[in-house]
Formats: C-alpha cells, structure tokens, sequence
C-alpha cells in the first residue's frame, strides 16, 4: 500500500467523531425522554388519582368466566349500513375466532343504544333454510346459522338465531324461556362470498343482556335431522367490555394536547380513551436523510410497540400489565401509525386497596426529536466538512510526499547507472527527514563514484607505472643470462624470467580491459554484416588452431548489425580462445547466428567439462578465472572484456551447460536504420 492510500485511511479515521458524537447526543436524548417519561408519570399519578372516585364506574371483574372467553364492543363512530360488507364500519377491529369447523372472523360494536354484529364464515357448502323450517318451532335448525347468545345473571340465557332462505335481508328470530319469535326490531343481511358467507346486524341494546356469546352451526345435510354441528359454543354467554361514555368524557376532560389518554379495567379491557398523538412534525429540524438517522439510532432491539390492544380488544403490553398489578411502568417505542417516537407511561387505578384499572398516557417526542436532530444535523454537516477538509489536506501532503520519495528514488535509480555513478543528487535544502536523506544519499554516491573511478582508472596506472620497473627486471635477467652462473643461479634466474613474463601479461591484460572500455566510449557505431564478420574470423580460427575443427552456420540471410566490427571480433577472440582452452584436440568448435526482426544472436558452443554451479554469478567479474587448474597464466580477463563489449553494443552475454558441453551466447539488437 503506497503512502498516499495510506494516509488516506489514516483520514478515514475521522469519522469516528461523528460515531462519538453520535453516541453523546443518543446519551443526551436517553437523559431527556427520561425527563419526560417522569413528568408524563406525574401526570399518569395525578389523573389516576382523580379517576379513583368513579371507580364504581369501572366495570367489575366476573369470576365465573375467563378474560379469554370475553368480547369487546367497540365503539363506533357513526351506524355501519346493514348489507353484508365489513368495508363501511368504523374500526378495523376484526377479532378471529378457532373452532373445529374452521375459522370465524367476527366484530362487535356499540353506537347509540345499538349493537352491531358482524360474522364472516368459511363454509364452501352453505346449506340455507327452507320456508318450511324457518318457524316459531324451532325447526331452523336444519340450516346453517349464527346464533348470538345473551344472558344478564341470574336469569336465564336466551339466544337470537340468524339463518337465510337466500342470499339478502333475512328475518331474525329470538328465543326465550318460551320458545322461538320473529324479532321485528332486528335488521339483519346474508351476503355469500367464494368461500363462505357473512352475515351482518343491527340489535337493540335493549333485547340483549350483559353477557354475549357467539356461535356458528354447520349443518352438513339438511334433510337429515341431527346431523348439524356447533362449532365455537364454548362457554357463553360471557361478559362484554365496552367503552364507558362516562370515563371517555372524564378522560376527555383531563387529556393535554398532543397526548392520548387509555383507560383499561382489571383485565386490561380498554374502557375509554381520548386524545391523540397525530403525526409526526415536519418542522423538528434536520433533513429526512437525519431524521432516517436518528430513528436508526432510537431502536433499541427490545422496545414496545405502539400500544394498541390485541385482537380480541385487550391492553397487553408489558408496561400496561406491571401497571394492572400494581406497580407503574412505562416504555418508548416508535408508533408504527404515525411514525412518530412516542412515551408512554402506566400507572394503576386503586379503590379501597384494589386495582380497578389503569391509566394509559401517550406523548409524542417532538420537543426532544428537533433538539436530537438538530445536534444530530449539526454534527453530521460539520464533521463531513471536517472529513473531506481533512482528508483532502492528508491525499494532498501524501501526493506531496510520494512526489518527493518517487523524484528520489528516480534521481537514485539514474545515480546509479554506471556510466552515471559519480553523478550527485539534486541538491535539497528541505530541513526534514527527507531533506536529510537526500543529501545522505547524494553523499554516498559521491563516495561511491570516487571509488567507482579509481578502479576504472587502477589498471591503467598499474599497468603504466609496472612497465619500467617490469622492463628494468627484465632487462637485468637478460643480462645475467650472458654472465657466467652456477647450475643453480641459472634455475633462479629462470624462474625470474618466468615471473617477469607471467607479470607482463598481467599487465598486458590490463591494459586491454582499460582500451577497451575507453574504446567503448569513443568508438564511432558503423552499420556492417555480421554474418561476413564471423565467416572471415571462423576462417581465420581454423588456421590460428590447426589442431581444432571450426564449424560456422548461420539461420538468417541478413544480418545487418550497427556498431564496432573489430571490437566484435575481439569479443569472438575472448570466447573462440575460451572454447579451445576447455576442449581438446579433435573437437568441434561450433559458431552460430541466429536472429529475429530485433536481435542478433552469436553462440559459440564446445565440447568440454561443465561449468560450476558455484561460479556462474561470478563468470563475467574481473579477475575471476576457470583455469586454476590448467593454466595460472589467465587472469580471467576475457570473459570480462567480452561482457564489456556485448554490453556496450547494447546486448549481454549468458553461458549455460549442454550435453556434453558449453555454450556462451551473446545477444545484440540489430539497430537497422538510419
């Protein structure tokens, strides 16, 4: 990772400050709803307090039934019209009721002295009742019917029955103590659908008691007596909860603005209510992207929902029933009908040391949600500037920075080429750490070109300032020679000459990789024919070694080749004598060209022993020599001096092992064209 991605992941960590800020102003709203959730729990104290004395008003708790098999009436807002649909009633309160023939939906509902009755059965084989059936004897019990019961404790039930001829207004029947009876004061409508059949009515209070019950009975046969089936009977009739008049304008009267207020009785059947929370308010600051936000962040995981009751009209929220026992509780939660965030609090009716009922408070947050959003919004804006100021000042100083590194290490790079060795460095008068590593640097090359051209340099003056005193030792062995000596001078005097000779090759050597490199630097590029090149140098090989074979091929037509002829063959010289010193008499010293459209290759191949793994880094170096062995007299000068001349034409030189053998392959471009 380079250093600009670097820093800029360095900048990414900016953005801890809005989570850290968004974790302080989450802190603070927790403290505020808390704030509110105490004072909406003093006024859930004071309204309970006053709703203590009508606590004969709240409806009492009947033993002999469970709260399960209790209904609700709902309070309506106007009449629905008697035909059969569901769609014209004011509440969506549909409740579902399981038996063993299928699921019943049904509603219940209370508007001016009048109960509504709605009940939608599954039943794909609808047996209707004949005219012949439907009389006071009670014979309807051949069809398919709902029958709602009524009793008011201790007197005795009795039930009114709905069954149709067809689909339409119906007539209702009522049965008493004395047997079946027209009920002119019931309207009543069967409507069929797909798979099954609705029936709808209007009931005067007045004819049904205090306790209501349900049933639905399936007749499958209706020319076989005794084979219908009651489904959903269970134990009715069961009390009724309704919403008390009296309570709701109580509750009316003690409702604030923007506050719903709930009252429920002992079993958490809601009774009253008045108020409402409306919607949330578009002006709490903030855009909606921030609103998104702090929603986001006022989840919890475990939070109530809206309080609403259950299906079947009860208050069964966790927060309600701490409050039903006893104690006051409250919770916040988002309503899911007006998106607005919402406290709500409990606190238990008490009369003569019973919990008679509870007090429900609702209140929107919107005093907390502009302060929320509008820190929140605040800290958002600010800290994005933030992030992108600091983030763009970070890539810009990286950039910088890089730019600084890459000219370095550019300026090193080219420093280092070692035609360039002694070239300095940029000057940089940057007082930092960088400033200071460029003029390192530029002191170490400095040093290192200095050093560089001594050693260019130290053959040429050894080899001058060798030669006289060479030629002084030389010229004295030569005239002691025509001195009379002993046997034994003369041995000395040998080997004298002997060394005297190994140290002028030495120093002929020398002096040959000296021109050469000097050659390299001056000679004037001339366009030739390699191919003729190598076939005169091979002819000349065959007479220069008379007791080797010299085999030349060559697999292109062309070889136009641009540089130095001579210094070419000078470099074949180096490998050609190589080749004859590692091979013996008799065998075959193998000269090949080969090219493409870029590059010429010259190969010389020879029988021989391998190479040694240890010394293939260092065949090319100077002063490093295979013939330890055979001849001491080679310094391992020219495969130096081939390396120096393949190179300054451009190209470079490899050698490998073969079967059998050694091949030393040289590669240059061909630099065809003006």
């Amino acid at each position: 990772m380079n250093l600009r991605r670097q820093l800029l992941l360095v900048s990414l960590l900016t953005l801890m400050l809005p989570w850290a800020g968004c974790e302080f102003i989450r802190e603070t709203e927790i403290a505020l709803r808390d704030g509110q959730q105490q004072m909406l729990a003093g006024t859930a104290r004071a309204v309970a307090n006053s709703l203590a004395q009508y606590g004969e008003e709240f409806p009492v708790r009947d033993p002999a039934f469970p709260v399960s098999d209790q209904l609700y009436l709902d309070a309506l807002a106007f009449a629905p019209e008697i035909d059969g649909y569901f769609d014209d009633w004011s509440t969506d309160a549909l409740h579902t009721l399981r038996g063993a023939d299928g699921p019943v939906r049904f509603a219940l509902g209370v508007f001016e002295q009048a109960i509504y009755l709605y009940v939608e059965v599954v039943d794909r084989n609808v047996v209707y009742a004949t005219p012949q059936s439907i009389i006071p004897d009670g014979s309807s019990r051949h069809a398919d019917r709902v029958v709602l019961a009524s009793s008011s404790p201790p007197y005795l039930q009795e039930a009114i029955s709905f069954a149709a001829e067809a689909p339409g207004r119906l007539l209702s029947y009522r049965q008493t103590a004395y047997g079946f009876a027209p009920e002119p004061t019931i309207s009543a409508y069967w409507q069929d659908f797909p798979e099954g059949y609705r029936v709808e009515a209007r009931i005067p209070a007045s004819v049904l008691g205090t306790h209501l019950g349900i049933s639905v009975i399936n007749t499958s046969d209706a020319q076989v007596a005794g084979t219908q089936s009651s489904s959903f009977i269970g134990r009715f009739p069961g009390p009724t909860r309704q919403e008390i008049a009296d309570l709701a304008e109580v509750a009316a009267s003690l409702v604030q603005a923007d506050m719903r207020m709930l009252l429920t009785d002992a079993d958490g059947w809601r009774i009253a209510q008045a108020g409402t929370l409306g919607t949330r308010d578009s002006g709490t600051g903030g855009s909606r992207v921030v609103q998104r936000i702090y929603d986001v962040l006022l989840e919890e995981g475990d939070e109530a929902i809206l309080a609403e009751p259950d299906r079947m009209g009860r208050e069964q929220q966790p927060y309600i029933s701490a409050a039903l026992e006893g104690r006051e509780a409250g919770a916040w939660f988002r309503s899911t009908q007006t998106g607005r965030a919402v406290v709500a609090v409990a606190a238990p009716v008490s009369m003569a040391g019973d919990v008679v009922g509870a007090v429900v408070l609702q209140q929107g947050t919107d005093a907390i949600l502009s302060l929320t959003n509008e820190g929140l919004a605040r800290l958002i804006y600010v800290t994005l500037i933030t992030t992108i100021v600091v983030a763009g000042v970070l890539l810009g100083y990286a950039t910088w920075l890089s730019r600084r590194i890459r000219s370095l290490s550019l300026a090193a790079e080219d420093a280092l080429n070692k035609e360039q060795l002694d070239r300095a460095l940029p000057s940089s008068l940057a007082e930092d750490e960088l400033g200071d590593l460029s003029r390192s640097f530029s002191w170490v090359l400095q040093q290192l070109g200095e050093y560089n051209e001594y050693l260019r340099t130290l053959a040429s003056k050894l080899s001058h300032e060798l030669r006289t005193p060479l030629a002084i030792v030389t010229s004295s062995l030569e005239n002691l020679e025509h001195e009379s000596l002993s046997e034994a001078s003369l041995g000395y005097t040998a080997r004298a000459r002997e060394g005297a000779d190994r140290l002028r090759n030495i120093l002929n050597a020398m002096s040959e990789a000296s021109r050469v490199e000097e050659l390299m630097k001056n000679v004037e590029p001339e366009r030739f024919d390699l191919r003729a090149v190598l076939e005169s140098a091979t002819d000349a090989y065959r007479d220069v070694y008379g007791d080797r074979q010299f085999a030349f091929s060559s697999a292109v037509e062309e070889a136009d080749a641009t540089g130095s002829p001579e210094l070419l063959i000078q470099m074949l010289d180096k490998l050609v004598d190589n080749a004859v010193d590692f091979s013996t008499a008799g065998d075959t010293v193998a000269i090949e060209l080969t090219g493409d459209v870029d590059t010429l290759s010259v190969s010389v191949t020879n029988p021989g022993p391998p190479l040694p793994e240890r010394m293939r880094s260092q065949l090319f170096d100077s002063m490093v020599s295979m013939r330890e062995g055979k001849d001491s007299r080679h310094l391992g000068l020219g495969l130096y001096v081939a390396k120096l001349i393949a190179e300054g034409h451009g190209g470079s030189i490899t050698a490998d092992n073969i079967d059998g053998g050694v091949i030393f392959a040289v590669s240059i471009p061909r630099r065809v064209g003006s």
